[in-house]
């Protein structure tokens, strides 16, 4: 066992850690589930076909937004999300890098 648990976290542990606690919860996981590869939605067609108020669908997309799970950009009135797949490839790679070289 290393001894040393004040050891920093390393920086790119910080938005992972976001990733992770946005992907932590359910309805969150539902939502991602929805999107088709290169598919971009807004928070309507995600209401839509959930069992959640269209406020709490716009909570959810805003925490996968701010975590870097989401991509979005603005057409008008509309804001569209898609699922940023480079943030989550790094984040699994550097799990998966350390998985391979820590334990």
């Amino acid at each position: 066992m290393k001894k040393d648990y004040s050891q920093a976290i390393p920086p790119q542990w910080a938005a992972m850690s976001k990733i992770f606690m946005a992907l932590g919860d359910e309805h969150r996981q539902r939502i991602l589930m929805l999107f088709e590869p290169g598919e971009r939605l807004n928070v309507g067609q995600i209401a839509e076909v959930s069992t959640l108020a269209r406020s709490t669908v716009s909570h959810h997309l805003k925490i996968l937004h701010e975590s870097g799970v989401l991509g979005s950009e603005k057409v008008g009135k509309e804001v569209w999300f898609w699922i940023d797949r480079p943030a989550l490839e790094s984040t699994f790679t550097n799990v998966l890098d350390y998985l391979k070289e820590s334990t």
